[in-house]
């Protein structure tokens, strides 16, 4: 498939990748999209994932924002362009480039011919991948390219699998030998029909069933059931079952968890965070002496995909961690079928040609609304209301309500407005009224004022906030008890807005907090070291004095991880106190940092040898940084944007030991770079942006 790819035989070949659901299509296209020769060989790469319920028009933003990397302006203006003008800008901004774009799961051929002007020859070599079950949509997109069609496993690779997954060392110790275990196992795994998504939920099953009982029952399950289907039903009928006894035999807990995804669209890439917080919401996650409700939570996740119901989607930053999860789409099916089963969730498809969603007391207490317009108002009254779920993409789907009064139980709300440029949004105080409130989001894409009765708000776990330029937040949040999420996300950082160190907070289970504004001396007994539990921390500092004694402080919260300092007009800031910062994995300096050639060394060199990423934006260093950074032995990942005013750049020889991603963006005075021979061993991505100055890429 590599080699299919890389050849220039002629330009804009469609190669597709055919088979049925569970085969591996995605998995293998996503190999090959990943793979460092294909990488290498194209300019540009996309991918998105089609469905059943293609929209020509997202897949078409999705790819322009890609390749144009636009501004906030840009964006903007992107958005409001029709089909049309999406189309021709699109193609327009390929026609130079040998581009990689993969659409996958595509179903029919209708969809391609909506799309495929977008999508001009481009320079040779140019590809689109298809991943699709239908062999004709394949032929008829390139009647001159042979689609590869996957084989069924072999009996010896479905056996292989399996024992992968059935057999893990720590749990089974040396029971796969036993002839009795490898009778059975071998049995059931030719039901699979020799597709490796039911062979590893199979597997996942029986690695959770330790005795010779229970994988008989197992057996049993599952050959009685297809006793009961005709021959024809029998491949897919065996792939169903197994799905389905592999949910029956999942513990109690972890089955609302599991229903819970059905309620995020087809193909989505779920965050883990996002999800944890909306279990602790919804109850489903206990409160634990031993653990807190968040590494349960994280516990519950890892079983779920141990169990393969659950794929991972992308590691975060320490490339072990999950950071976001999908359902492959056979399983979602299962899971959106006992979800309805179970009366679980209801999911509102908004009307393709109406802006209103009618809600009424007879519909189910959990309801989520996938939105087709750009808008939704939310009409009807619905008290027994428990969750209101609207999941947001990169556009701001606005969603407007009328009368709070009617859904006042709710436990999970998220609500999104759009406004015109400098205007405020006065949230609603009837806000207030949602007292059985837990989780919070608020999207804005302007300046917005929380009202006061949001402090009345006393069972609120999480609290997110995402607007563009300003925020007016009353006193009340500090004083909410059960608070453990507070979360600002802004375009252009204010040090107006935020919370103040020295107001400090009631509740002691804070997390996540970002982001804090320091515009005062610290003081010993400030509240904030009283959340012990606190992982997660972004500050803005206004006074270069008060920068040292407050991370002086900080160093007392031993389970801080993640720490973002922004300096707003501060100069020379002292980071002496982030060497005894022995947890920090994780760390953002953004803003000036003065370096003048300095006895003690260089400004950086206090950086614990823990972090794995880190951020620099708008240092304006004018000593290379890289003789500090390449000590730093456990980095995986550098972001370097305007950090740097400086000409020359140096990596020596056995630097970065274990840097996998490294990312420079306008270093514009930037002319000479050299590596060393042995630096950066194990680097597998590079991407360079407006380094403009730069004369030549490093021989190294």
């Amino acid at each position: 498939m590599t080699k299919l790819m890389t050849e220039e035989d002629r330009s804009h070949a469609v190669v597709s990748i055919v088979g049925m659901g569970g085969l591996g299509k995605t998995t293998l296209a996503r190999k090959v999209y990943n793979h460092v020769d294909v990488r290498r060989h194209f300019d540009f790469l996309a991918w998105f994932s089609i469905s059943q319920q293609c929209k020509p028009r997202e897949v078409l933003l999705s790819v322009l924002k890609k390749v144009l990397s636009p501004s906030n302006d840009e964006r903007e203006k992107i958005e409001k362009m029709d089909e049309i003008e999406l189309t021709r800008t699109l193609f327009d901004a390929l026609k130079e480039k040998r581009y990689l774009v993969v659409l996958d799961d595509i179903w029919r051929s209708e969809d391609w011919d909506i799309l495929k002007p977008a999508f001009p020859r481009g320079r040779k070599g140019s590809k689109i991948l298809f991943t699709t079950r239908i062999k004709n949509v394949a032929s008829r997109a390139d009647p001159w390219s042979t689609p590869m069609e996957l084989p069924l496993l072999t009996d010896d690779e479905r056996w292989n699998l399996l024992c992968k997954k059935a057999f893990p060392r720590s749990k089974m110790g040396s029971q796969c030998c036993s002839e009795e275990f490898v009778k059975l196992g071998k049995e059931m795994v030719k039901k699979c029909g020799g597709l490796p998504l039911a062979i590893v939920v199979l597997g996942g099953l029986l690695a959770t069933e330790q005795s010779l009982a229970q994988w008989e029952r197992v057996h049993k399950n599952i050959h009685g059931h297809l006793n009961e289907l005709s021959h024809q039903d029998r491949k897919y009928g065996a792939v169903n079952r197994i799905l389905v006894s592999s949910y029956n035999a999942l513990p109690y807990p972890l089955k609302p968890c599991f229903l819970y995804l059905s309620h995020y669209p087809e193909d989505w890439e779920i965050p883990k965070k996002e999800l944890i917080r909306l279990w602790i919401a919804e109850g489903f996650i206990p409160e634990n002496k031993e653990f807190l409700m968040e590494d349960l939570g994280e516990k519950f996740l890892e079983e779920l995909i141990d169990r393969s119901l659950v794929q991972v989607s992308r590691r975060d930053y320490t490339g072990t961690n999950v950071e976001t999860c999908r359902m492959h789409d056979l399983l979602r099916d299962l899971c959106m079928k006992k979800a309805r089963e179970e009366k679980f969730v209801e999911i509102i498809q908004q009307p393709l040609h109406e802006l209103e969603v009618t809600l009424a007391e007879s519909m189910l207490r959990r309801i989520s609304i996938h939105p087709s317009k750009s808008k939704v108002y939310l009409k009807g009254e619905h008290p027994k209301l428990r969750s209101l779920l609207f999941s947001q993409n990169e556009k701001l789907i606005e969603l407007c309500i009328s009368k709070y009064k009617s859904f006042k139980f709710l436990r999970v709300f998220t609500l999104a407005k759009r406004g015109n440029y400098n205007k405020w949004w006065h949230v609603s105080t009837e806000i207030g009224n949602l007292q059985h409130l837990r989780y919070l989001k608020l999207y804005y894409n302007n300046k917005m004022i929380l009202p006061r009765s949001i402090g009345r708000l006393k069972s609120l776990y999480t609290l997110y906030i995402k607007f563009c330029y300003d925020i007016v937040i009353p006193d009340g949040v500090f004083k909410l008890e059960r608070l453990r999420h507070i979360v600002i996300k802004v375009d252009e950082i204010n040090p107006e807005c935020g919370f103040r160190l020295r107001q400090g907070f009631t509740s002691k289970n804070i997390e996540t907090l970002k982001f804090i504004v320091v515009d005062d001396k610290p003081v010993e007994n400030n509240a904030v070291l009283r959340c012990t539990n606190i992982q997660s921390l972004e500050i803005v500092f206004t006074r270069a004095k008060y920068v040292k004694p407050t991370l002086i402080l900080l160093t007392k919260l031993q389970r801080l991880g993640s720490v973002s300092l922004r300096f707003f007009d501060v100069s020379h800031p002292d980071l002496e106190p982030l060497s005894q910062y022995y947890h920090l994995s994780k760390l953002k300096l953004w803003g000036q940092i003065e370096d003048e050639p300095n006895p003690s060394g260089h400004v950086l060199k206090f950086l614990s040898s823990n972090i794995v990423k880190l951020t620099l934006v708008d240092c304006k260093l004018s000593q290379d940084p890289m003789a500090v950074l390449e000590k730093l032995c456990h980095l995986r990942i550098l972001h370097l944007k305007e950090a740097y005013i400086g000409s020359k750049m140096v990596c020596s020889a056995n630097g970065f030991p274990k840097l996998d991603y490294l990312r420079m963006f306008l270093l514009t005075e930037l002319k000479e770079w050299k590596i060393e021979e042995s630096a950066m061993p194990c680097l597998r991505e590079l991407e360079l942006a407006y380094v403009y100055s730069l004369k030549m890429f490093p021989e190294g």
